[in-house]
């Protein structure tokens, strides 16, 4: 024995005469609660990672093999009818019980395997028609919802990043300017959850007409009043997303949110693609080791039925549903249905039914080729949701990372905006974007009318360009003119409008009110040189009007004015969001010319 090791074992001997009555302390292994998604970590949790695929479909309480399955007998059953989407009950979950975890809800349609995928070019975007101009005299009164959606502009940078000019509808430009942060004021109390920031500049591109800019800035709530997450992954895995930037880019995304949940959260995973399942009830935050090995055991295969899909996630968020918590299903797809029920209107109607339960649904795209994202707005306005499209695993770290908190506790539904111009001072306006948020002037005092979510500590933009009295109209004048032009002359406040925001307290159902006039108090021109935030805006604004070709920018304001509007705007950059977007601008301007529809 060498002289170290008979030094340690007399000092033990020594330690064991002194206290002969000492036992020594034993402790069970520690379960581990976190950790990588191995096989060998996965396996005592029930997730076979090396062999993570389904063996049979539930159909209607009998079983049937999968294609490539061997098949028990009896035979198979024949298919039921296609899926129904039911109304929801206010009281549905009452002594609810989910389906269990593993069994798979049939869609009633087969896909055989090896089916080819969709092909390239088949993707659809909503119908956004640029804004067109008002005459003040006649509509002096401009609502919409508000929208903290940026699909749009992770998509179209998608586009660029491959040399390719994104579909002019691909290109909203609200969901661009609302990409970024401008600081604004913020309000004081959850009482009055936005405080409203406005401002006037020249327009850079039109001469003699201006820009207005509405901000509104949403309350972050503090750490401890952020309600528990119920929240439920529902995870498209049919073959098309069988791709790195689809479902393995999701599952990234995943893991980066079960990052952030806290123990008092929970999380369901639950799947579709030819049937629909779940891969894990509902488990507390303190098992994220677990919730990990339910997303690492997802693979892509077979056909879509996201019908099937989403009533199965709403179950699953019934089970654990409570009025104290955020009951939420985030939806990771590509948005190709073609199993079942896949008529968009239905599906909208579905969703807007369980809105109303208190289960919202936010929508989060991949992929390229087959992305559905006229589907997917639609589904995430309806489910007072967000929508967002992911391209890079940097934008998932963005969404998912801080700035998750502004889309998952909300503070604000139902928002809506409404501006009323004042015609003594504002011939002609026009708002920049939100084509598919516009309101009637009448749905704006109605709260059975929905519109949109906002989130802890979000902000919203919204850009208008007016034509001051007097100024170069875009309208003729008309043979017989309205004489209420003139009413409220003699302005001394420089009154230019009167802004109004409506919203509901989570979860209320009547309604608040927030008005606050905007005013322009110089005299003549606007400033020179307005505030960096108002800069940043305008120069996102004209970038977007230019992807769109939109009629009302002016011909001879090119790509080189609008990387000089933005370079003279970056300000503080600490993300770097700027100055990527400067370089966006750069890669546009030499973008060929789009040649198919």
């Amino acid at each position: 024995m060498t002289r170290p090791l008979r030094i340690a074992a007399s000092a033990l001997l020594a330690l064991s005469v002194v206290a002969p009555t000492a036992a020594v302390p034993t402790f069970a292994a520690a379960t581990p609660r976190d950790g990588e998604a191995t096989p060998a970590a996965c396996a005592p949790l029930g997730f076979d990672l090396n062999q993570r695929h389904q063996t049979t479909i539930v159909r209607r309480g009998r079983i049937a093999p999968l294609p490539g399955v061997p098949a028990p007998p009896p035979p198979p059953p024949p298919p039921p009818p296609p899926a129904t989407i039911q109304p929801a009950q206010r009281d549905a979950r009452i002594e609810y019980s989910a389906p269990a975890v593993n069994e798979i809800v049939a869609s009633g349609s087969r896909v055989l395997p090896g089916v080819t995928p969709p092909p390239a070019d088949t993707e659809r975007y909503p119908d956004a028609t640029p804004n067109p101009v008002k005459r003040t005299a006649d509509q002096p009164v401009s609502t919409f919802s508000i929208d903290v959606d940026t699909a749009a502009y992770a998509n179209v940078r998608r586009f660029i990043n491959e040399g390719r000019t994104p579909p002019r509808d691909a290109v909203r430009v609200e969901e661009l300017i609302n990409y970024f942060d401008y600081g604004y004021a913020r309000p004081r109390s959850q009482a009055q959850p936005f405080a409203i920031t406005t401002g006037v500049a020249a327009s850079p591109w039109a001469p003699g007409r201006q820009i207005v800019q509405i901000g509104l800035q949403g309350y972050e709530l503090p750490e401890a009043q952020r309600r528990p997450l119920n929240l439920t992954f529902l995870v498209d895995v049919s073959g098309s997303m069988n791709s790195p930037d689809k479902l393995a880019l999701a599952q990234q995304s995943m893991n980066l949110i079960i990052d952030r949940l806290r123990p008092q959260d929970t999380l369901a995973v639950t799947y579709y693609a030819e049937g629909a399942g779940t891969r894990l009830a509902p488990t507390r935050g303190t098992e994220k080791l677990k919730m990990r090995c339910a997303v690492a055991s997802l693979y892509a295969s077979g056909g879509t039925a996201g019908a099937t899909g989403m009533t199965n996630a709403y179950d699953q968020a019934q089970a654990s549903f409570a009025r104290d918590k955020v009951n939420r299903i985030l939806m990771f797809t590509d948005g190709d249905f073609n199993v079942g029920v896949t008529d968009d209107k239905r599906l909208e109607d579905y969703v807007a039914d369980k809105r109303q339960t208190g289960i919202y649904l936010s929508v989060y795209g991949f992929g390229r080729g087959n992305y559905q994202d006229a589907r997917m707005q639609a589904i995430a306005q309806a489910g007072n949701g967000t929508a967002a499209y992911v391209d890079s695993l940097n934008e998932a770290r963005r969404l998912f990372g801080p700035l998750f908190d502004k889309g998952a506790f909300p503070i604000a539904d139902d928002v809506k905006i409404q501006v009323e111009f004042n015609p003594a001072r504002v011939a002609e306006w026009r708002l920049i974007g939100y084509e598919t948020r516009l309101l009637n002037e009448e749905d704006f005092h109605n709260d059975r009318i929905d519109a949109g979510e906002v989130g802890s500590g979000a902000s919203v933009t919204a850009l208008y360009e007016i034509t001051p009295v007097g100024g170069p109209t875009q309208i003729p004048d008309r043979r017989y003119p309205d004489n209420r032009i003139g009413v409220g002359g003699g302005d001394p406040n420089g009154e230019i409008g009167f802004v109004q925001v409506r919203y509901k307290q989570p979860g209320a159902t009547t309604s608040q009110l927030i008005q606050q006039p905007l005013t322009n108090r110089t005299s003549g021109g606007v400033s020179a040189q307005p505030p960096e935030a108002l800069r940043w805006a305008i120069a996102v604004a004209a970038f977007g009007q230019k992807l769109r070709n939109d009629p009302w920018m002016g011909a001879d304001y090119g790509w080189d004015r609008i990387i000089d509007q933005a370079q003279g705007a970056r300000g503080s950059d600490p993300l770097g969001e700027r100055a990527e977007f400067v370089q966006m601008l750069r890669a546009a301007q030499s973008l060929p010319e789009r040649r198919t529809p």
